[in-house]
């Protein structure tokens, strides 16, 4: 299988890449990517950069350039429930922007010509909660907002109680791919939980101390799938 992973930051970028064999480095319009091997898939590992306009972006440039069969976008994400703590893993089975509203006649969180909440790939997101020990399933919220107090994560409950983790990619790769018919998962690991009240603190902690061995989840997943 042809598996392309987006992930934002050059933390998570370099988290990943021991992960690939075989890694050779090219590049489109001057970015730098990777290609590799994971359990017997022929992987491509980008590097979007923050926010939704540059993981949108960088999410088709990759799909026209690999065509592949399955997007994953992992990474980092914020706690936004009272049970989800840093070095949780959250597979997402629905995503949804928190600072999106079109105004009058439409539903806050849709983007135009799509519902509120999008959804993943279903099998994929089965074949995880399989695979990773420990793993939850449900909601991610998007939005161009670096969220790092419990009001700003109240605000976002608010609308969507259900909501168990917050970034700044998941929603806007996930249409992207849904717009270029491509299958999409959405796999994140805690960094920090801003309901806790230190969140600044446990994200620069989580760079500083989480093991490697966090990140293995996506190779979990992906070995999983080698087994199909």
């Amino acid at each position: 299988m042809k598996i392309l992973v987006i992930v934002a930051m050059q933390k998570e970028l370099d988290l990943f890449l021991p992960l690939l064999e075989n890694v050779e480095e090219f590049e489109i319009q001057g970015h730098r990517y990777h290609r590799g091997n994971i359990g017997g898939h022929h992987v491509t590992l980008g590097k979007c950069g923050i926010g939704k306009v540059n993981s949108a972006i960088s999410t088709l440039r990759l799909i026209q350039s690999e065509h592949p069969d399955l997007v994953v976008n992992s990474g980092v994400a914020g706690g936004a429930a009272e049970d989800i703590h840093p070095l949780d893993v959250v597979v997402a089975n629905a995503v949804a922007y928190h600072d999106v509203w079109c105004g009058p006649g439409t539903q806050y969180g849709a983007a135009d010509g799509f519902p509120v909440r999008m959804h993943p790939d279903g099998d994929i997101v089965n074949k995880a909660v399989e695979a990773i020990p420990g793993v939850r399933k449900g909601l991610i919220c998007s939005g161009d907002q670096f969220i790092d107090n419990p009001q700003k994560v109240d605000e976002i409950w608010r609308r969507f109680p259900d909501v168990l983790a917050v970034d700044m990619e998941s929603a806007s790769v996930l249409q992207t791919c849904i717009s270029e018919g491509v299958r999409c998962a959405v796999l994140r690991v805690i960094s920090d939980s801003p309901r806790a009240g230190e969140s600044f603190g446990q994200y620069v902690n989580f760079w500083e101390d989480a093991p490697k061995a966090t990140f293995e989840a996506l190779s979990v997943l992906l070995r999983r799938l080698s087994e199909e």
